[in-house]
């Protein structure tokens, strides 16, 4: 079983929902009135996903490093929807709002990849303690993601910043 709680079930549904929205924000001409919907769709995901995941602690039975991540990845989605929501001008403010929120899809990748490669071999928890293997599973799909997100995303910003960054946020 994934999950044994109404919260864990609500987490797992969220973070689908924000997996599919937010390829689909990334893959979407920008500024148009479909990735304005889903981008602002996928922030009410993230936001659900977030408020979940600090209230889950079966794992560590606290604070754990998956709730680190979760800070960061709060603080990534607040960066990347402050210049929305403040409707600055184009510019700089787009640039950091296209940069902040492609992280946050990628990060959000980087913990589906993790929480997918710890669940395959079950013997990275034993007795209920994650063990070496767990962290190495962790480490290693997380830093794979990034890495390939990373990839990407500096090999076209230079052409993406250009693009967008004369259209103004919110039309």
């Amino acid at each position: 079983m994934i999950t044994d709680s109404i919260t864990g079930s609500i987490h797992i549904a969220a973070s689908i929902a924000a997996l599919i929205s937010g390829t689909g924000v990334l893959i979407m001409a920008k500024g148009s009135r479909a990735h304005i919907r889903m981008g602002y769709f996928y922030t009410f995901c993230m936001i659900v996903v977030l408020i979940t995941a600090f209230m889950i602690y079966r794992l560590f039975g606290g604070w754990g490093m998956f709730h680190w991540a979760a800070v960061i990845s709060t603080a990534t989605i607040a960066a990347g929807m402050l210049p929305i929501l403040l409707k600055k001008p184009a510019g700089s403010y787009i640039s950091l709002h296209f940069s902040f929120m492609y992280w946050s899809v990628i990060g959000l990748y980087a913990a589906f990849f993790a929480e997918l490669f710890v669940r395959l071999p079950m013997v990275v928890v034993i007795d209920g303690v994650p063990n070496y293997f767990f962290y190495m599973m962790v480490g290693v799909s997380a830093m794979l993601t990034t890495g390939i997100g990373g990839y990407f995303f500096y090999r076209f910003f230079p052409a993406w910043e250009s693009k967008f960054s004369t259209k103004p946020i919110n039309k």
